[in-house]
């Protein structure tokens, strides 16, 4: 369980800060950061970044009581996968000429590994306590 804890809270971190930085500044996250083109509006990062805050907030309670609620983080691998796969696409055929490739394969990178880790705590805590 200590394995899936330690991812979780990770998880948590880097979402919650990716959160706060798109809600609070996301033109400069994007355009300055980033090296993407200007977003005609920015509402859509703000909506983004409340979930990641939110979801953030979900990892840390799974993560209090991983003992009990350990498969819930199936829904975490569901995350981390589908983020992955569309910032490996994008990175691979999608960026517009004016943006930079590096911050999607950054996070396609980042979420392949998440998903992987909890796809390894997952196994870990499979074998320690069996689905209720």
């Amino acid at each position: 369980m200590t394995t899936l804890r330690r991812v979780l809270y990770l998880d948590a971190l880097l979402s919650a800060v990716v959160g706060v930085g798109l809600a609070a500044a996301p033109g400069w996250l994007f355009e300055d950061l980033l090296a993407q083109p200007p977003s005609p509006d920015t509402a859509i990062h703000r909506l983004a970044g409340v979930a990641s805050v939110t979801l953030a907030l979900l990892m840390v309670l799974v993560g209090h009581r991983v003992e009990e609620l350990w498969w819930w983080c199936w829904a975490f691998v569901v995350l981390n996968a589908g983020a992955a796969i569309v910032a490996t696409l994008e990175a691979a055929f999608g960026p517009p000429d004016a943006a930079a490739a590096w911050p999607w394969w950054t996070l396609a990178i980042g979420s392949w590994a998440l998903a992987a880790a909890f796809l390894w705590g997952i196994a870990r805590a499979g074998v320690e306590v069996p689905p209720p």
